[in-house]
Order: structure tokens, then C-alpha cells, then sequence
């Protein structure tokens, strides 16, 4: 069994994207852990300085000093980047659609239980045995 190269880092944990920030990646960091617009973040981020500019400006000093870069190759796949979004939004969804997941596949499971186990798919394995 292989290991992530990536094993400590949290895949739900808040990190600062510089990559695709303009300023220490705080606003992209905040915008991909909550699956927003950058831009909406970007905005609220101003205009948040405009009107409360010294709290505003000492929480995102403090968010771009003590987050941490969002590591590259964090996730493996879109999908799994995608799946850790939607727990981060909304994880009573996340795990609705899992418990929906399972259902579906034991329901298939059940049905092919049942014809392997059924007369018929005994009598067809006869039939092509002959």
C-alpha cells in the first residue's frame, strides 16, 4: 500500500493559496476552502478594509502569516478535490450522498445475489455446459 506524499497535510484544513492569489493568497485560500468566487472574497475583503479597515487588515496579516501554502498535489484527482469541497460546504449533504451511495450499490449487489443464486441462472450455466 502506497503512502500520500501529502499524509500530513489536511485536506478540509484552511490554507492560503499564493498560486492563485494576488496578495499572500489569503482571499483564493479562503474562496477554494469554502467553494466561493475568488472575486466575492476579493470584494468582501475590500470593502471590509473601507469600513473596518483595522481589524480587517490585522485578521488578513495574521491569516497570511500563519496559514500555511496550500501544498501542490494536495489532492490527487479532481474528483477528490471535488468531494473535499463539498464536505467542507456542506458535509450533512456529503454524507447523505455517500449513505446513498452504498444503498444503491447494495441494492445492485442484492440483485445479483438473487439471479446467481435464482433457477434460471442455474439452468442457463447448465445449458452452456452442455
Amino acid at each position: 500500500m502506497t503512502q500520500s506524499p501529502n499524509k500530513h497535510y489536511g485536506r478540509s484544513r484552511l490554507y492560503r493559496d499564493p498560486e492563485n492569489g494576488v496578495l499572500m493568497g489569503v482571499c483564493a485560500g479562503l474562496a477554494d476552502h469554502f467553494g466561493i468566487s475568488v472575486v466575492g472574497v476579493r470584494i468582501a475583503a475590500f470593502l471590509g478594509l473601507i469600513f473596518f479597515f483595522v481589524p480587517v487588515a490585522c485578521a488578513y496579516l495574521i491569516m497570511g502569516f500563519f496559514l500555511k501554502p496550500k501544498p501542490p498535489g494536495l489532492y490527487a484527482t479532481e474528483e477528490e478535490e471535488s468531494f473535499w469541497r463539498r464536505t467542507r460546504v456542506d458535509p450533512k449533504r456529503t454524507v447523505s450522498d455517500i449513505q446513498q451511495r452504498f444503498r444503491e450499490i447494495e441494492r445492485r449487489i442484492r440483485n445479483a445475489e438473487a439471479y446467481v443464486t435464482s433457477s434460471e441462472f442455474k439452468l442457463k450455466r447448465d445449458f452452456k455446459e452442455i
